[in-house]
């Protein structure tokens, strides 16, 4: 349900193009031609493709092969080697048609060639071409990292995000924080209710943890089972605390009866915090670790709470 809800919810968007090329009538054509079907941005040389790719995340690079210092074939290695670019489809644009070219272009990665001079029809036509090949692979990615039964990300995509957000909070030295949730006394309410309602509720809870984390940059997953996990770049211990007390305070606002609980006559939730300043040389599961601990006392002094810790550079 909530894959289909999610490919039926993806409007249209205007594709990103970067036209590299140190010929500024090169750069010209193209703009004129695709710029009533795309968003074009525009570099001159291939270390400011390489910026521009970073900053604006284009969907397409046309890159022109013979440039002053980085050439075309050494721009593309750069960009398929680096995570941050590594998924954007590169065109190449050549003078002329030489196979041995070709071969190097595909070989580091390339998805096509157009040959100059320009043909619109042919151009207009493999670029529509190679964007909703790369449309359909973005979405299939971002299906294959969400959780079928909640809609929020899944625990592979938390793995893939934390190392990230670590490397990030260390190189601006802030804050990250984790906020672990779990359902309190969750086997109860399947056996009273049923996993039917068993997952209606997961799904409620889910929606509800996401609609209360809501900075662009922040990550609710689910860990597994009953357990969600939040990533909170550039928060406290304060702040996450507050946020963690938010998510508990309107799950019971929720009123999901569960009449079996023995701490409530509704659904809650227990929620342990752990905050640091990464450091590049320590594991970020410390601090998944020291969340858990914090999850496991506030279980063990009644649920329903909050319990957060700062962790220490020594820990």
């Amino acid at each position: 349900m909530f894959i289909d809800e999610y490919i039926s919810g993806v409007a249209p968007i205007r594709g990103k193009i970067l036209l590299v090329d140190d010929q500024v009538v090169n750069i010209k054509i193209l703009h004129q031609l695709l710029q009533a079907d795309y968003d074009i941005y525009m570099a001159r040389d291939g270390h400011q493709a390489i910026d521009m790719c970073k900053k604006v995340k284009p969907d397409i690079v046309l890159l022109d092969i013979e440039m002053p210092m980085l050439n075309g074939f050494d721009v593309c290695a750069h960009l398929k080697k680096d995570p941050d670019t590594e998924d954007v489809a590169v065109i190449f644009v050549s003078g002329h048609f030489d196979e041995d070219k070709e071969v190097k272009g595909f070989q580091l990665g390339a998805v096509d060639f157009i040959h100059k001079p320009i043909n619109p029809v042919i151009t207009k036509a493999r670029i529509k071409n190679q964007m909703m090949a790369k449309s359909q692979t973005d979405l299939l990615r971002s299906i294959a990292l969400l959780d079928g039964l909640t809609g929020v990300a899944n625990r592979r995509k938390f793995d893939q995000v934390l190392p990230v957000t670590w490397l990030q909070c260390a190189r601006e030295k802030q804050p990250l924080t984790i906020i672990l949730l779990d359902i309190d006394f969750f086997k109860h309410f399947n056996d009273t209710y049923g996993h039917t309602e068993g997952d209606t509720c997961l799904r409620v809870v889910a929606q509800k943890i996401q609609e209360t984390v809501n900075r662009p940059y922040d990550l609710v997953a689910r860990y597994g089972g009953e357990e969600f996990i939040c990533v909170l770049p550039n928060t406290d211990l304060i702040g996450g605390t507050y946020v963690a007390q938010q998510i508990v305070d309107s799950i019971v606002s929720l009123k999901i009866a569960h009449i079996n609980s023995p701490i409530s006559k509704f659904v809650t939730l227990s929620a342990g915090v752990s905050t640091i300043v990464p450091m590049y040389d320590m594991p970020n599961k410390i601090l998944v670790e020291a969340a858990d601990k914090q999850l496991y006392l506030a279980k063990d002094r009644g649920r329903n709470r909050v319990l957060g810790c700062l962790v220490e550079e020594n820990t």
